[in-house]
């Protein structure tokens, strides 16, 4: 579909110089842009690619000058990636699912449709499903009984809606997403030496119980999902055990990020691909979670905390908190410690170099560490009885 460049600005919220009449049909890098492409050149970096395209228009940096460029028109983006994803928007017409139900689908006769859905092939509906207005769903969808799903959503082929789960407006679920499956939840007859473990930090001693069956905790509570949710391609979402597991207005997860029972996570956030969030833990609002963090059970996450790629969440965090590391720290500590670990081979180097022979022991016979062969220091105690803390050349 084309569009003038006066609507795509307006779309964008953005001004427009030169020919606003011009129309543009997709969207191109400036390198290989063509004639009817609106190019995207939202850095200085791309000003030489707009000489090897053919765009006529683009969408440039503040302070571009477009005409220099050799443009015809110019939309300039304030901020580049924002107008990027109104762009994409207004050029993405979605799936072509035209409305209708699709001869193999098996829809229970106490289904509820609303107007122009589309369900498509061997799709299976339970009973007493509750569909909204205009909603898409793809092929080989299966929604279980009771499931209510709100207007306006999307769900690509292969997703599974288990029982009892509630569905927000406008929510995206995006291939092989499943919402509802049974929560991992186990129990001994007995408490097991994983249980006890905990207790004695693994020092104790290995219990083996006499029925050492692991019985099921069965996952009544289903999930609630609120509007204008996306979930990426491969996610779950586990179903509470009692009362719903929940993801808050606006938040956005990757693909193949799991979500235990009994979470709660607030409102607008973003959890990157393989995180793992674990059973009863609480996320607040706007929380950021980076490539394969881990938030360990029942911990309990503040409003606005950011975590840095591979985390492992193993204690509360407050909120605001940027967080870093295994276990996680707030970031400044963990770069401080990395930094002081690079250090160390030289700082050891060093000390080598102001006299300790090769094994560790200085000419008097004692260790780098101020201990004799015998395990004594120089004054006679052991180092048992003595703590030392030596601290690393802080120079870099």
């Amino acid at each position: 579909m084309a569009y003038t460049v006066e609507h795509i600005a307006t779309r964008l919220q953005a001004a427009f110089h030169g020919d606003g009449t011009l129309s543009v049909d997709s969207v191109a890098e400036p390198a290989s842009a063509g004639q009817r492409d609106l190019a995207l050149a939202l850095t200085p970096a791309y000003a030489a690619d707009l000489a090897r395209g053919q765009a006529q228009a683009a969408i440039l940096w503040p302070g571009a000058d477009w005409q220099a460029l050799g443009l015809k028109a110019a939309i300039i983006a304030p901020r580049g990636r924002l107008a990027m994803a109104r762009l994409t928007g207004l050029m993405d017409a979605g799936p072509d699912w035209p409305a209708g139900i699709h001869p193999t689908a098996l829809i229970d006769p106490t289904a509820q449709i609303g107007a122009d859905v589309a369900i498509g092939p061997f799709c299976v509906i339970g009973a007493g499903v509750a569909i909204g207005q205009a909603t898409r769903i793809g092929a080989y969808v299966s929604i279980g009984a009771g499931a209510q799903i709100g207007p306006g959503g999307i769900m690509h082929p292969g997703v599974r809606i288990g029982q009892r789960v509630q569905i927000g407006a406008r929510v995206i679920l995006h291939p092989n997403v499943v919402i509802g499956a049974d929560g991992f939840s186990f129990v001994t007859a007995t408490p097991s030496y994983s249980e006890t473990a905990r207790l004695h930090l693994g020092r104790g001693p290995v219990t083996v119980p006499d029925d050492p069956t692991w019985h099921r905790i069965h996952s009544l509570g289903g999930v609630i999902i609120g509007d204008d949710v996306e979930i990426g391609a491969g996610s779950t979402v586990d179903a509470g055990t009692i009362r719903p597991t929940q993801v808050g207005r606006g938040t956005k997860i990757d693909n193949l990020v799991q979500v235990g029972h009994n979470v709660v996570i607030g409102q607008d956030c973003l959890l990157c691909a393989q995180v793992g969030v674990a059973g009863s833990s609480v996320l607040g609002d706007r929380v950021v979670l980076g490539g394969k963090t881990g938030v360990a059970d029942n911990l309990t996450i503040g409003s606005d905390v950011v975590t840095g790629g591979g985390t492992i969440v193993l204690s509360n965090v407050a909120s605001g908190r940027v967080m870093m590391g295994y276990p996680a720290v707030a970031m400044d500590s963990h770069i401080a410690s990395y930094k002081a670990l690079r250090r160390l081979p030289r700082w050891m180097a060093r000390q080598n170099a102001d006299g300790q022979s090769a094994d560790g022991q200085n000419a008097d016979g004692q260790n780098s560490d101020g201990q004799n062969a015998d395990g004594q220091n120089a004054d006679g105690q052991n180092a048992a009885d003595q703590n030392a803390v030596s601290n690393p050349d802080q120079s870099d």
